[in-house]
């Protein structure tokens, strides 16, 4: 029955009347078993003429012009549609998402042990901690500006004072935060030809490692009050600083990097090779500076747990200063960190496969 409909169909659309009314006997006569009444039927209406043959395009209806949505371009074709599924999908954007926080106050029994929570967040603990974090700088500057100005040269003294101060400083940010940092594996310390790579989840990750050991590491440089404790202090244990947007600093810091690693008596290295803040659940591509450098690559892993306070800087909608707050008004930073086995390049290994791996 569908193969004779559409048969049908198609050549009394394509042949005259009278040749239409003897094809439709042959078809019906073919088929006289299924039905002789409904064939006549079908030939009846089929032999009724098409008014839209004999109307003019103006005075057929016309519908209104419309504008084209989103929806309609996707209607066209459905590779279009996988694609815009993908943009809006994509696992790359994902990375630098921040996760707004679940709400758990939502009944009469809780709310009030959340308002008792914040209470105590901002009324008792940020008042304690922004009064630690003040008489840590007080003491920090009082012993590092006559370490940094009054000793003349550089020497093994004055460099191990103020790595010790600066671990100091870093240990009242973390205190601050009421931070409860795990550290796994061994200590990091000054060899010549190795660098440490670690995934990058927020400034706050330099402070967490700095407070362990005091590494030179490679930053950004920043305005405001973080700049002026880039170029005043954290120049005391030879960090490095690139502006992003200077094609020719790449080269200058590539050479700083290799005659860092190549003395014992500097600081250890630290780089985060991603280059940006990603939210802690995921890792990008790193960036290949630090592979190239011919020396052992030391990995390290931090793990961040969100039970209290999600530690992600979202640098575009949250200034550093935001975003100190914002931790000091939790209830805690908890965190793991992972010192990893040192890696080489293996032979025949590009820098490209050295990174991937």
């Amino acid at each position: 029955h569908q193969f004779a409909g559409r048969t049908t169909t198609h050549c009394a659309q394509s042949h005259p009347l009278p040749h239409r009314q003897a094809f439709l006997g042959v078809i019906a006569v073919a088929v006289a078993p299924a039905g002789v009444g409904r064939w006549e039927e079908m030939a009846s209406s089929l032999d009724a003429p098409n008014l839209d043959d004999y109307l003019t395009a103006d005075s057929l209806p016309q519908e209104p012009p419309r504008s084209l949505t989103l929806r309609d371009l996707l209607d066209i074709s459905p590779v279009l549609t996988e694609a815009a599924g993908a943009i809006v999908d994509d696992s790359f954007t994902r990375c630098f998402k921040s996760n707004s926080p679940e709400p758990w106050n939502w009944n009469i029994y809780l709310f009030p042990l959340w308002c008792l929570g914040v209470v105590i967040r901002y009324g008792l603990l940020f008042p304690l901690r922004f009064l630690t974090l003040i008489l840590g700088w007080m003491a920090f500057f009082t012993a590092f500006f006559p370490v940094r100005f009054l000793m003349n040269g550089k020497n093994r003294l004055k460099s191990k004072i103020e790595r010790k101060l600066v671990e100091m400083m870093c240990s009242v940010f973390v205190a601050s935060w009421t931070g409860v940092i795990k550290y796994h594996g061994p200590r990091p310390s000054s060899r010549p030809y190795q660098v440490f790579v670690a995934n990058h989840t927020s400034m706050i990750d330099f402070i967490i490692l700095e407070q362990m050991t005091a590494f030179a590491v490679i930053m950004q440089k920043h305005p405001g009050w973080v700049g002026f404790i880039q170029k005043t202090i954290l120049e005391s244990v030879g960090c490095i600083w690139f502006n992003r947007n200077d094609l020719k600093d790449r080269e200058v810091v590539g050479r700083k990097l290799r005659d860092h690693v190549q003395h014992p008596d500097n600081n250890p290295l630290l780089i985060f090779p991603e280059g940006t803040c990603v939210n802690n659940q995921y890792t990008v591509m790193f960036k290949k500076g630090a592979f190239e450098l011919g020396c052992a690559v030391c990995p390290i892993a931090i793990k961040y747990n969100k039970i209290f306070v999600d530690a992600f800087w979202n640098s575009k909608k949250q200034s550093f200063t935001m975003h100190l707050v914002r931790l000091m008004t939790s209830w805690a930073v908890v965190c793991d960190v992972w010192f990893l086995e040192p890696q080489y390049l293996r032979e025949g290994e590009t820098a490209i496969e050295f990174t991937e791996r």
